[in-house]
């Protein structure tokens, strides 16, 4: 099997316990050559990707924000595809976390709007080295119905237990249409069922590269990457992924931690 691109998840995967590039990845990765593509898919949003493309080097490459509801190609400033949570789904979401602890993110293309810089938001903007715009939800809601947009993406974040009742409570009345993903007790992650990273990968490699399926290498820690280690010719799953992610996948690599995913390139591409 000939590897000719790499797709992989950033948070958990991609990053260190230091939340950044390791030296040993980013020499890795500049071994390789400057036209072998290597692709971000990651529940972020775009420039909370653009900046580790920066540090590879890779500036301006293909990216699958959103877990794939927006795929972008800076280098032709094109978007490649676009679905969205629509509006009516959106209100639903914010009346169900009214009166709760439940901190609703709403994100949209480029944009990433919270009701307040409290601790929840400050701490996603920490992580991800992106600044929000301030804005009630329902005035964001409001901008949003006159320009007919929805959410790429609603991040709801709070205390485990009431993250508990939010979640249940919106799986039973939006989970035909929704796909619900905690990934961490105190986060929710929702997106159109609609789309995948997988899928995104697909329609991008059809769009952009004369690259097959079975000629990706794929990395990924959590339940979101199983489709797309599942739909590649070599799904790589991270020593701290869980254990359905590593049951489901080709090979498993030492951890986030210890240089995974470094490691798995030097064997397979440099070796």
């Amino acid at each position: 099997m000939q590897i000719k691109a790499i797709c992989t998840d950033i948070d958990g995967t991609l990053l260190n316990g230091d939340r950044v590039l390791s030296p040993r990845l980013l020499q890795a990765i500049a071994r390789l050559p400057k036209d072998f593509p290597i692709i971000l898919a990651s529940s972020r949003m775009p420039d909370a990707m653009r900046h580790l493309q920066q540090d590879m080097g890779r500036l301006g490459e293909p990216l699958i924000c959103y877990n794939g509801g927006f795929v972008i190609h800076d280098s032709y400033q094109e978007v490649l595809d676009d679905v969205a949570i629509g509006l009516d789904h959106c209100e639903a979401l914010v009346k169900i976390a009214k009166g709760t602890q439940v901190h609703v993110s709403l994100y949209q293309g480029e944009e990433w709007y919270e009701p307040a810089f409290d601790y929840w938001a400050e701490r996603e903007a920490s992580n991800t080295r992106v600044d929000p715009t301030i804005q009630p939800a329902d005035q964001v809601l409001a901008m949003w119905k006159a320009r007919r947009k929805g959410a790429h993406k609603v991040m709801c974040m709070g205390p485990a237990e009431e993250i508990d009742f939010f979640f249940q409570n919106a799986q039973q009345h939006l989970g035909e249409d929704l796909h619900l993903y905690r990934s961490k007790d105190t986060y929710i992650e929702i997106a159109p069922k609609s789309i995948s990273k997988a899928s995104a990968l697909q329609l991008l490699l059809a769009r952009k590269y004369d690259i097959a399926m079975d000629e990706v290498m794929a990395f990924g820690d959590n339940y979101n990457d199983i489709e797309m280690l599942q739909a590649v010719g070599m799904g790589v799953a991270v020593g701290n992924a869980r254990a359905e992610v590593k049951a489901i996948s080709d090979r498993v690599t030492l951890s986030n931690k210890e240089d995974g995913v470094a490691v798995m390139i030097e064997e397979v591409l440099l070796g």
